[in-house]
């Protein structure tokens, strides 16, 4: 029992500060914060993500070339020119890094406004920090797994982010189904998305990719678009605009 609620827990608080924060703040700028709160949540990224925590920066320079450039080859992780999912993930993995370290300069469009604590990364993004925390995995599981088939759950620990993100760019530009007419791949996954907390509502947010509601039909509830909702009302965070989409079905 006690794996299984952290391997769920794992699952969907790194996925909140995937969503959340690098995703709708930090690539789309969908909402402000103020600095203060935007230090809470790099923190915060860094603690789920642990072992595959993403600068930021990085991540947001790398979606917004995504949007930019959909499914042709300047898209740093199209399903379109990687042979499998595991070939899709190396190829995203190269540019975060090429981008990371400066080897690939971007245009000044694509690094505007964004959030950037480069002491924090310099402690976080290490590769010996992120040996610290599978082996802070693997010691839970050496603590509290029951069965040897448990273990095998230590690799989807140790790269939650970028499964994450696989998951989307691979599958959610395969399979599914579209609400629009976009010129690239991009589909809804699932009917309801309950496994990747409205991410998985791809074509929706290729449509509207600056909007806070991933979800337009009534049945694709979005619950970070709740959250941020609710964010707001706290004086957390600040919404730029409210969504225009659900007026559409």
């Amino acid at each position: 029992m006690a794996v299984l609620i952290f391997f769920v827990a794992h699952w969907y608080l790194s996925l909140f500060c995937q969503t959340f924060f690098l995703h709708r703040y930090a690539a789309h700028g969908a909402f402000t914060m103020s600095k203060f709160w935007e230090k809470v949540f790099y923190i915060l990224t860094f603690i789920t993500q642990g072992s595959s925590y993403m600068s930021p920066r990085t991540y947001a320079i790398l979606h917004r070339l995504h949007h930019a450039f959909t499914d042709t080859e300047d898209d740093p992780h199209s399903p379109m020119h990687a042979p499998g999912f595991l070939s899709l993930m190396n190829r995203t993995r190269k540019k975060y890094a090429d981008v990371f370290n400066g080897r690939l300069q971007v245009e000044d469009k694509f690094t505007k406004n964004l959030p950037d604590w480069r002491t924090f990364d310099s402690i976080a993004h290490p590769w010996f920090m992120r040996v610290i925390w599978i082996a802070l995995y693997t010691l839970f599981y050496l603590f509290f797994a029951t069965s040897p088939w448990q273990y095998l759950l230590i690799p989807v620990h140790a790269m939650i982010g970028p499964i994450h993100g696989g998951i989307i760019n691979w599958f959610a530009h395969k399979y599914g189904t579209t609400n629009f007419n976009v010129n690239n791949t991009s589909k809804n996954l699932f009917p309801i998305d309950v496994f990747m907390l409205g991410e998985a509502y791809h074509n929706n947010h290729h449509k509207f990719p600056g909007s806070i509601n991933f979800g337009v039909k009534w049945n694709e509830i979005d619950p970070i678009y709740f959250t941020i909702l609710l964010f707001d009302k706290l004086r957390i965070v600040r919404i730029n605009k409210m969504p225009r989409t659900n007026d559409l079905f």
